[in-house]
């Protein structure tokens, strides 16, 4: 089992993911910018801010990990469109991963980086190939993550690059709890149904990522849970159904909800079928998924 440091340890995917690696024997290196780590795993954990490109040198040649999973990012979609984060967003999506990716290649660490559909231009109605270069981001965030693929394919010789989206798990916000609270206090909600993708449920993700992470098929992948196409009016009503809550959902275009200060993908699909031609457990359905998640999720 390869010794792995991952990033964004304290973030959704990280904390999934050292329980699954760990629970596999694997040594874990948790590294995140806070001062400790949030979870109970038994690991070393490691202060690390990414944009440091000194401290992020000096931790590698220390712990010297055979493995690492950058997962750390700035996620805030729409703050990243704000002028005044712009500079930061950079620091960590691009930047980060510069030195990360440097980091990885001077110790002879494979990287995987974590990735997500954003890279793309959100249009159309096919899945999006993992090899796919036909790239045009449509928002500051998903510019700053295309720009961190560019620096992990320009110094890392062996990497995986993950593509990702609609992500929910145990840890942090997403859609599902955002529904579920909004359903105490609204008996009605406006959900927008011209965006269309599959959800990724991070425990899920982590068994995919740990198989990853113990083989030596590199390249590009996209992973996403199983189930087929769904728009977030689809995943709203399943989440109400399965929670047993009565809340009616009414379908909306992405111009008719208004709200957002970045440009979201109409078109979110990933083709998933490399995973399954390596030999990749592909994901369970989504639908599966969100039970799990529910029978663990405060009311």
């Amino acid at each position: 089992m390869p010794k792995t440091l991952i990033t964004g340890a304290n973030g959704q995917l990280g904390r999934d993911l050292i329980h699954e690696l760990t629970g596999r024997g694997v040594e874990c290196i948790a590294a995140d910018i806070q001062e400790s780590f949030s979870g109970q795993e038994p690991c070393e954990y490691l202060r690390l801010d990414i944009t440091d490109a000194d401290s992020v040198f000096e931790a590698f040649r220390r712990t010297k990990p055979e493995r690492v999973i950058h997962c750390a990012a700035w996620t805030a979609v729409d703050a990243a469109e704000e002028e005044q984060n712009r500079p930061k967003v950079y620091a960590v999506n691009v930047a980060g991963t510069e030195n990360i990716a440097r980091a990885c290649a001077e110790i002879g660490s494979v990287i995987t980086y974590i990735s997500t559909d954003y890279v793309f231009d959100g249009e159309g109605t096919e899945p999006r190939k993992p090899d796919d270069t036909s790239f045009s981001p449509l928002n500051y965030y998903g510019l700053t993550k295309f720009q961190g693929e560019q620096a992990v394919r320009k110094y890392c010789a062996d990497f995986f690059i993950v593509r990702i989206a609609w992500v929910f798990g145990p840890h942090g916000n997403n859609f599902v709890r955002t529904m579920l609270k909004l359903s105490r206090t609204h008996d009605t909600l406006r959900v927008v149904n011209d965006q269309v993708g599959t959800p990724t449920y991070t425990p899920d993700l982590s068994r995919l990522l740990a198989d990853i992470n113990e083989s030596d098929k590199f390249g590009f992948y996209h992973a996403t849970n199983e189930g087929g196409f769904i728009s977030w009016y689809d995943f709203a009503c399943e989440i109400f159904a399965q929670a047993g809550k009565n809340v009616k959902v009414i379908p909306v275009t992405t111009e008719e909800y208004g709200l957002s200060k970045a440009k979201r993908p109409h078109n979110s699909r990933l083709d998933k079928s490399k995973l399954k031609e390596s030999g990749f457990a592909l994901l369970p359905d989504w639908r599966d998924a969100l039970r799990r998640y529910l029978a663990n999720e405060p009311d």
